[in-house]
């Protein structure tokens, strides 16, 4: 990242997107506080991320990354992983705001279904769909998504996207992701290009003013686009 500067409100969701290689997860990783050193300054709720005790800051963070990891045992153990008091209730609802629940309802014994080593029995979709739902069990003041929904169908990725608003309500959420579509409900979208910060605007103002973003948007979305 070279000279990256910009601001995230409380409460906001902020998008993150760039090509391979432009510095999104760099960036994700930084706000997690796992890169020790770095130049510059990262401030959360207005104090310097170095001065804050990194198991406090994880514990109200949560974050589901592209590979999402599952343990042997029941799908509820899994979810229920990040609050091991929480109620079968309070499971259910993370689930469905994730979308995992329309498939956990099929499972032969529901939540209490084992998940084999390696979380072979599951999809790619169904992995990060669970790790959605744990994620939000945890009710974390800031939720990360670095390409979190990237194995998704289309419809499970509209589910998401309907309940987005839900799971964004009371936080500060960022995603990263290549697909713009993901993106446009965002009250920002910040676009990276060479590890440098080129825009940070809302979707329709990019589409205007960006031509990184632009140009991505119609590659994308190009069967959409009427012929001429």
């Amino acid at each position: 990242l070279d000279g990256v500067s910009i601001t995230i409100a409380p409460g906001t969701l902020v998008g993150i997107m760039g090509r391979s290689g432009s510095g999104k997860t760099t960036l994700t990783r930084l706000l997690q506080g796992l890169h020790g050193e770095y130049q510059g300054l990262i401030k959360i709720d207005g104090v310097d991320l170095r001065e804050i005790d990194l198991e406090h800051l994880r514990t109200h963070m949560g974050v589901v990354l592209q590979e999402s990891f599952l343990f042997h045992g029941t799908v509820r153990d899994n979810i229920a992983a990040s609050n091991p008091d929480a109620s079968l209730d309070e499971i259910i609802r993370a689930a469905r705001l994730a979308g995992a629940d329309e498939f956990i309802d099929r499972l032969p014994m529901s939540y209490d279904t084992m998940i084999e080593e390696g979380a072979c029995n599951f999809s790619g979709g169904q992995r990060q769909r669970i790790a959605i739902a744990r994620a939000l069990l945890s009710q974390p003041r800031l939720l990360i998504f670095d390409e979190a929904t990237s194995a998704l169908d289309p419809e499970s990725e509209s589910i998401l996207q309907t309940n987005l608003q839900q799971i964004a309500e009371g936080r500060t959420m960022v995603i990263v992701s290549y697909r713009l579509a993901s993106l446009v409900k965002a009250d920002a979208i910040l676009v990276l290009d060479r590890g440098q910060a080129v825009d940070f605007a809302p979707h329709a103002t990019l589409l205007r003013r960006c031509p990184v973003y632009r140009n991505l948007w119609e590659q994308q979305n190009r069967h959409l686009m009427p012929c001429a």
